[in-house]
Parts: structure tokens; C-alpha cells; sequence
């Protein structure tokens, strides 16, 4: 039997990680490997019309013209996936892993860090030690900050309760936070087995010390925290999105925040790279991170791995562990 044709399409860096050499190494043993990192469909349209198999990034969407020069295509394994792409190539019949859960640890991880790191004013620390502005424990109790709070004990909200959030919810258990959880789509035995109390979304605003957005974005939660919602977060409370910037109202956010009675911790916004004169990187209670919650090497590992063990089992006849339904579709715009 002649060897599929297998093109790989990803960011030129992941061909550089020397971690990854492994992984890469299991599909040379299946078939032919082309190895691209194309960014316009003009680009790749030459290699599809050579590819059995595809493993690529989220770009480009293989809409329908790609797909038609693609005669020989039988699978596709994605990292990423636009809902678009996702759509055209199961109409096809192709099927489709894919492999987004694989960067569920590494964001409900980062939550946790951008709650403590914020609860307990690291980044404060570090620039006032940069500056040598400190103030020592020596003066302690007379320099305490009253926005310096610990995580034990608190309430915490999470919007959007799948793998994220309830890998937060895990994550939290030590620390004896009591969870709520805003996701009517979440089967309530599953809520419970996670530690958590469904609720809706204002008693969450209205309840929680902490408000953590893992949900998914799509045009019914777009600007799921509007101008009400951000009002009726609790003085004191801290904001933290992991999610999409989508789901919030920025200019609502921007406004309460320049109050000073709350913080927000945001690795998502609406034009990436953030502009250097946005806003938002001047409000001293708004905390920064460039969209790196799941960037992590873990990821990359969990992805390009899950990804050849489906296209393993597609070469072996048998059922993919990650296949893409058309049920699914809906949530993958997140």
C-alpha cells in the first residue's frame, strides 16, 4: 500500500522545538511529510492538491475553494479550527480531529496565577522593587495594602463552566473557595461533581469576590458582561478573562476601572497586539498578560500529540479519539 502524503502546515517555530522532534518523528513512520508554515490559501493550494492528510494551525480556513483543490484529501487533523472550516469539511464528509481541549489545563492554570498574582499584588511588588520603591516587612502592620487580600476562603464566579472552568474549580479546591458556576449548558450533576453551585450570572456579579470569564464566545455571549454587568460587579472584586474580549464590553470596563474600586486581569482583547496607547495599559488596577494563557509548550505537546494518535488510528481503521461533530460546531468560536 503506497504511503499517504501527509502535509503539515504550522507556525515555523514548532518545526524548530527540538521537544517536538519526537512527535514529528511518528509521522514520518506513516507516510510522506511536507512540511509548511503557508499563511494565505494561495500558498497552500499546491501542497492540498498533493495531500492525502493535512495537520494544521487555525490558518487558512479550508473554506470551500481550498477544498476543491484538494482531490485526494481523506482526513484532516486541526490544532485549531474555525467554525467555518469545520463546517465545509464535515458537508464533505472529511473527517475532522481536533484537538482544543488540549489547551484547557494551561488556561484554567493561568486563571489561577492571574487571581493570586493580582490578589497578592505580584506585579506591584516587582516593579516597586525594580524602581526600589519597596517598603519592607520591617514596617509591617503599618504599610498594609487594603487591596492585598489572600485567595482562601473567597467566592469565586466562573462563566462558562467546560473544561476550563471545572479545571479551575479543581484547581481552587485547596484553597476552600466556594465556586459558582454560570453555564446553563453544563449538566447540574456535573456542576455538583465539580465542587462547584450553579447560578445565574447576576447572582454571580452580585456574590463573588472574584469573576472569572471561561466562556465561550459567539454571538449569543457577546458582551456577555455589558454596562449592567460590569456595574454590578462588587467593589473590591477582581475580573479576570481568560476567555474572549468579546465577551466583555471594554469601554464599559475601562470606565468602572478608572473608579479604582475594582481590578481586572485580562489576557484577551479586541486588537491583538494591543496598541501601545490603549487605555487600558495606563490604569494601574488593570493587569496585562499578551494573550498567553495557553501558550504553553504543555499545549503544544498534548496538541501535536493527540492530533498523530488520531491520525494513527484514521491510518489503522479506528475510531478517532477527538473526531469534530457537527454538534460541536456551534461552540467553536470561542
Amino acid at each position: 500500500m503506497t504511503k499517504p502524503h501527509i502535509l503539515v502546515n504550522l507556525p515555523e517555530g514548532f518545526y524548530r522545538t527540538a521537544s517536538l522532534r519526537p512527535v514529528f518523528a511518528r509521522l514520518g513512520r506513516l507516510g510522506t511529510v511536507r512540511k509548511r508554515s503557508h499563511n494565505t490559501p494561495e500558498e497552500i493550494a499546491a501542497d492540498l492538491a498533493w495531500a492525502d492528510f493535512v495537520l494544521m494551525w487555525s490558518w487558512p480556513v479550508l473554506g470551500e475553494s481550498l477544498l476543491d483543490q484538494a482531490p485526494r484529501l481523506r482526513y484532516v487533523a486541526h490544532l485549531d479550527v474555525s467554525q467555518a472550516g469545520a463546517r465545509t469539511a464535515l458537508a464533505r464528509g472529511l473527517p475532522v480531529s481536533v484537538a482544543r481541549a488540549a489547551f484547557s489545563p494551561a488556561v484554567s492554570e493561568m486563571a489561577l496565577t492571574l487571581i493570586l498574582a493580582c490578589l497578592r499584588k505580584v506585579s506591584d511588588y516587582h516593579a516597586a522593587m525594580r524602581d526600589g520603591r519597596e517598603k519592607w516587612v520591617a514596617s509591617f502592620p503599618d504599610n498594609i495594602d487594603p487591596m492585598e487580600r489572600e485567595l482562601a476562603d473567597r467566592t469565586v464566579g466562573i462563566v462558562g463552566f467546560g473544561r476550563i472552568g471545572r479545571g479551575l474549580a479543581a484547581l481552587l479546591a485547596p484553597f476552600g473557595c466556594r465556586v459558582l458556576a454560570v453555564d446553563p449548558f453544563v449538566p447540574a450533576a456535573a456542576v455538583r461533581k465539580a465542587g462547584a453551585r450553579r447560578v445565574t450570572l447576576e447572582a454571580c456579579l452580585r456574590s463573588s469576590d472574584i469573576v472569572v470569564l471561561a466562556a465561550a464566545s459567539n454571538p449569543g455571549t457577546r458582551h456577555l458582561i455589558g454596562r449592567r454587568q460590569v456595574a454590578a460587579l462588587r467593589k473590591g472584586s477582581l475580573l479576570v478573562n481568560v476567555a474572549r474580549a468579546a465577551l466583555v464590553d471594554t469601554d464599559a470596563l475601562i470606565r468602572r476601572l478608572r473608579k479604582g474600586d475594582m481590578a481586572a486581569a485580562i489576557d484577551v482583547f479586541n486588537q491583538e497586539p494591543l496598541p501601545s496607547d490603549h487605555p487600558l495599559r495606563r490604569l494601574p488596577n488593570a493587569y496585562l498578560t499578551p494573550h498567553r494563557a495557553g501558550g504553553t509548550m504543555g499545549s503544544v505537546n498534548r496538541i501535536l500529540t493527540w492530533l498523530i494518535d488520531d491520525t494513527e488510528a484514521f491510518v489503522a481503521g479506528r475510531p478517532l479519539r477527538y473526531p469534530l461533530t457537527e454538534a460541536m460546531t456551534p461552540a467553536l468560536d470561542a
